[in-house]
């Protein structure tokens, strides 16, 4: 798929909205991260969801970092949780039926309490699921709790050899062949994220060729994340999510690094989704 292409199929997941529209129609979002260290991750989870059109984010995590979520912004509301561990997981459960998708595993802790609550809740949720950075850690001590879900992982090349045990080349050949076979063998969507993005659901393999070299730093990855949390909250299958939230996500980026280079953040992203969605 094109450049071209994926501009066409963003239209028809960006309808014209109609004049009555109300709040819950585009997509409610639940997000688990972040730590006391990890402060940053959920809020930019949030505030990609939201820029990608989520009508409403709320954020599951550490107090501290739901303290900082909600400065970032008052359009992200924080529910503050003590370290996330399986004492936690009934109340995400809960609060989950309010929402149509989840965003797990951005700036969690690692340990194996944490694990354990990260597994479980995904082995028991009843919504499609972005998991990331410690969510795939936890998924590839248990990948079982994954089958039958719909699924997104997103993992870089070093999560990708933790999930798989194996490792990726710097080459785009071998990561299609590498990301078909896991997604198929794991019953799952893989985003291998990279210079250049390769997705798969084990039978169709797209590439995403946008972004730029200064995207190394913290936070491009949660930003991601959100996006494709909001696609699938809005309604897009898993697989059609990934890609698309890859699309969005590095030409946001490009639009970001063009203006700002070196010093480009994360932040700046946040900004360019509208445009690259409207373009």
């Amino acid at each position: 798929m094109n450049n071209s292409m994926r501009k066409s199929g963003l239209a028809n997941l960006y309808p014209k909205r109609q004049p009555w529209s109300h709040k819950g129609e585009h997509g409610f979002v639940m997000i688990v991260g972040g730590s006391k260290k990890y402060s940053g991750s959920p809020a930019f989870n949030a505030l990609a969801a939201l820029r990608s059109g989520a009508d409403l984010v709320t954020v599951y995590g550490a107090e501290r970092a739901m303290n900082i979520a909600a400065t970032f912004a008052p359009d992200i509301i924080t529910y503050p949780l003590d370290e996330l561990t399986p004492h936690y997981v009934p109340l995400i459960l809960k609060e989950s039926k309010k929402f149509h998708s989840l965003v797990i595993g951005c700036g969690l802790d690692r340990n194996e309490r944490t694990h354990e609550a990260i597994v479980d809740i995904i082995k028991k949720i009843d919504l499609p699921v972005v998991v990331d950075a410690e969510g795939v850690r936890a998924v590839a001590e248990h990948p079982a709790s994954i089958a039958g879900k719909k699924i997104v992982l997103t993992p870089h090349a070093e999560e990708f050899r933790i999930l798989t045990g194996e490792r990726v080349k710097p080459n785009v050949s071998d990561r299609k062949t590498r990301v078909k076979k896991w997604a198929k063998r794991l019953g799952t969507v893989i985003l291998l994220k990279g210079h250049v993005d390769v997705v798969s659901d084990g039978s169709r393999v797209s590439v995403n060729k946008t972004g730029s070299p200064f995207m190394t730093k913290g936070g491009f990855g949660d930003t991601l994340s959100g996006i494709c949390g909001t696609l699938l909250a809005r309604g897009s299958e898993p697989f059609q999510a990934a890609v698309f939230a890859a699309y969005i996500n590095g030409r946001a980026g490009e639009l970001a690094c063009k203006k700002y280079g070196e010093g480009v953040l994360a932040s700046d992203l946040l900004e360019y989704i509208p445009q690259v969605i409207h373009s």
